[in-house]
């Protein structure tokens, strides 16, 4: 029992000793005097295999399929927008990412075809966007989240050599889990939509 104590102190103290630099950077950052905003984004990110967005207000039947459907709880119904855009479908990868789940139920449930069937590799919800200003690593703070979370893993992200975060437009599929995983606010990368 006294052996089993002591590695789990062994790994509590190796924990606090990794998270420490993240929360002392982070405490900094509350507490500064400017702090910054967060950006207001004028967009949406649509569920994987949407139409483009024009075509897809004028396609999606506001059913809700894709919402009750998806096994990651991520597909969210608009409210409080304009008319055109209300109960349409849309995933805020603040609140929860889309996982790129097996099953890719969103797009099979879809009666109108607001969302078309694709294979996981050709999903692409938006491309993940890199600000190396708010980085933790630019403050000296060996923080991964980002790349040790993403699904898709090196041919989406990974560090330059100089050890930097960088986004692979061929790979990123725009899930949004590396915006969901950072710890910094305002978020170091965030889900911007892919430029048709």
């Amino acid at each position: 029992m006294a052996r089993e104590t002591g590695r789990r102190g062994f790994f509590k103290e190796a924990l606090n000793q990794i998270m420490q630099p993240v929360a002392e950077f982070l405490d900094d950052q509350r507490h500064e005097h400017s702090p910054i905003e967060e950006p207001k984004r004028g967009y949406i990110l649509r569920p994987p295999g949407a139409l483009p967005e024009a075509e897809f207000l004028e396609t999606c039947h506001r059913c809700g399929n894709c919402i009750k459907n998806c096994p990651a709880d991520a597909i969210l119904p608009l409210k409080n927008v304009q008319s055109a855009t209300t109960n349409t479908p849309y995933i805020d990868p603040d609140e929860q990412p889309c996982v790129i789940c097996d099953s890719l139920a969103c797009m099979y449930v879809c009666p109108s075809g607001a969302l078309k069937p694709v294979y996981a590799e050709d999903i692409r919800i938006g491309l993940a966007v890199f600000n190396v200003k708010t980085c933790l690593r630019t403050n000296n703070v060996a923080c991964t989240y980002c790349i040790d979370t993403c699904p898709i893993g090196e041919d989406a992200i990974h560090l330059t050599p100089e050890g930097v975060v960088e986004v692979l437009e061929s790979g990123c599929t725009g899930c949004g889990v590396c915006q969901y995983a950072c710890p910094t606010s305002p978020k170091s990368i965030i889900v911007e939509p892919c430029i048709a």
